[in-house]
């Protein structure tokens, strides 16, 4: 995280709340219980099916990135609401995966863990006025993350079969090895740099005295 991830509430020129990219946004979370609905199902079918929705929501979150950046439609609902939007679906497919005996529940406890705690510190910034989107480490743990999750939702065994299924979600967990690592480094990062702008920030929002940014 740096300063150039930093905004203040209202900063900047006024962009209309209704648009494209938050409306891509808000698509991703009505997903979110889609794909936790099919994941419930039985067969092949329902598991193709929630693999379709679970792809069309990670498309949505590079689409309403590049949309809002390039169209200058950045807004604070948009840097608010596009991280919890990614973390409900990863979440959601985390715990389904567990659920399902895919990924260990450690795992999933470990990037629930992170991601609710960044979730609760950008909470606690938002009171002081602070926008924090997210930074480079923190958007290349949200691929990998997905890139994981389609491989270990695709039903491999149903059309290479179970030994070659077994081999290739082997080969993924070196994928699923990385995201966790980045997922809890970016994590830290983020507390240090979350801790600093609180001791910089009134709890009003206003610079603290000594402040290097005031």
């Amino acid at each position: 995280m740096n300063d150039d991830n930093v905004h203040r509430l209202d900063e900047g020129p006024s962009v209309p709340l209704v648009n494209l990219p938050n409306a891509l946004t808000v698509l991703r979370l009505v997903m979110v219980p889609v794909f936790v609905w099919l994941m419930v199902l039985d067969g092949d079918a329902a598991r193709w099916w929630a693999l379709v929705v679970f792809v069309v929501a990670a498309a949505t979150d590079q689409l309403d990135g590049h949309l809002a950046r390039s169209w200058n439609l950045v807004t604070d609902f948009g840097r608010i609401v596009d991280p919890i939007a990614d973390k409900a679906l990863t979440l959601g497919a985390f715990v389904m995966l567990s659920v399902d005996g895919l990924v260990p529940w450690w795992f999933t406890v470990l990037v629930a863990v992170r991601e609710l705690g960044i979730t609760a510190l950008r909470a606690v910034l938002l009171r002081r006025g602070i926008v924090v989107a997210a930074n480079s480490g923190g958007k290349l743990k949200t691929v990998l993350q997905m890139l994981f999750i389609f491989l270990m939702l695709l039903p491999w065994g149903s059309f290479l079969g179970e030994g070659p299924a077994g081999a290739i979600r082997i080969a993924a967990w070196v994928v699923g090895g990385a995201a966790l690592a980045l997922t809890l480094w970016s994590g830290g990062v983020y507390v240090v740099e979350g801790a600093r702008l609180m001791r910089a920030t009134r709890a009003d929002g206003t610079p603290a005295v000594g402040d290097p940014q005031g």
